[in-house]
């Protein structure tokens, strides 16, 4: 793929995990750099990045952002698995329609982070590609709103205006704050059980590979169209049994495997019990256990990433392997 030239690039999120990782990536080829995120980052300002400070369903905050921007990555969203709907709408499709519009007649390729969660209908994915048609029904109010933010940055796309949606699966690695933080407290506390037979496979996101992706998305979009108005799957390409990798993650941080198993379907049961106590408590936050979730530890899903590896020039460099051995040392350096 041919690199593009160096211009002016937002980021929305660029404090968070992947937005950082892709704001390190735009400094390096000579990119300034502007991120759009409700908190300050003295780390992003240390590094010469503008910051606006705003909310993405603020359209006057939105507008500020994208004046002047060649490139857009929307990065930022409301993640989580519980919660009114209200709330995710608000965030990632009313945000989202936020930034396509502000961006339209100014920047030329809008880079869109989504999810696979937005074709899971519940049950096995084993190898699926992008073909795989969004399910009637999504299985929670995240991955109902990726999906319709999803719809909304492809239909923008026009020769003008080149759009991509990157779906990276499962992203984790040193300075993860969602991922690993969960799965070593649940180990620490001794609550990590697996779900069923144990056997399911996944394949996951190393963070670096997750960064090269939206890279190689502008790239792509910048050398032509032929990955314009498209979706593309994002992961490592290795397909691994989920129970391996999150033992892998804990024996990162020198904490015992999960060997203890629990029925699927006295789990659903269970987080049947505590979706319902959390409602009727009225309680903040998510329960410890939701039904969408249990879906997801109990099932396979791994993606074909062809498609990425054609038009996006997308090569996964980081193994699971060597990401494992990055987080090991960038957990050990934590504690010392």
């Amino acid at each position: 793929m041919t690199a593009s030239a160096p211009g002016r690039a937002l980021v929305t999120g660029g404090g968070g995990f992947i937005g950082k990782a892709i704001i390190d990536r735009l400094l390096a080829r000579g990119w300034r750099v502007r991120n759009l995120s409700r908190s300050c980052y003295p780390a992003l300002d240390a590094l010469g990045v503008e910051t606006v400070q705003g909310d993405l369903a603020d359209r006057a905050a939105v507008d500020r952002a994208c004046a002047g921007c060649d490139v857009v990555f929307h990065v930022a969203a409301k993640a989580g698995v519980w919660g009114p709907y209200a709330e995710y709408h608000r965030i990632n499709v009313v945000g989202t329609e936020n930034c396509l519009a502000a961006s339209r007649g100014q920047a030329r390729i809008f880079v869109y982070t989504s999810s696979p969660s937005v074709v899971f209908g519940g049950g096995d994915m084993a190898g699926a590609d992008e073909s795989v048609p969004y399910p009637a029904i999504h299985r929670s109010p995240y991955s109902r709103s990726k999906a319709e933010a999803e719809r909304a940055v492809l239909a923008a796309n026009t020769d003008a205006f080149r759009t991509v949606a990157l779906r990276p699966h499962l992203v984790w690695g040193p300075g993860d704050n969602h991922i690993v933080p969960r799965i070593l407290a649940q180990g620490r506390a001794g609550k990590l059980r697996i779900i069923g037979r144990g056997d399911n496979r996944v394949d996951t996101t190393y963070i670096d590979n997750a960064a090269d992706a939206h890279l190689g998305a502008l790239d792509a979009l910048t050398a032509g169209a032929a990955a314009a108005g498209k979706a593309y799957f994002i992961s490592n390409g290795e397909p691994v049994v989920i129970w391996d990798i999150i033992n892998g993650i804990l024996a990162a941080a020198d904490l015992p495997p999960v060997r203890r198993k629990i029925p699927k379907n006295v789990a659903l049961g269970g987080a049947a019990v505590l979706e319902m106590l959390h409602r009727v408590l009225r309680r903040p936050g998510e329960p410890r256990m939701t039904r969408f979730v249990v879906e997801e530890l109990a099932s396979t899903h791994y993606f074909d990433i062809s498609a990425a590896r054609r038009d996006l020039g997308y090569v996964p460099a980081v193994t699971i392997q060597e990401g494992l051995a990055r987080l090991r040392a960038h957990l050990q350096m934590e504690c010392t």
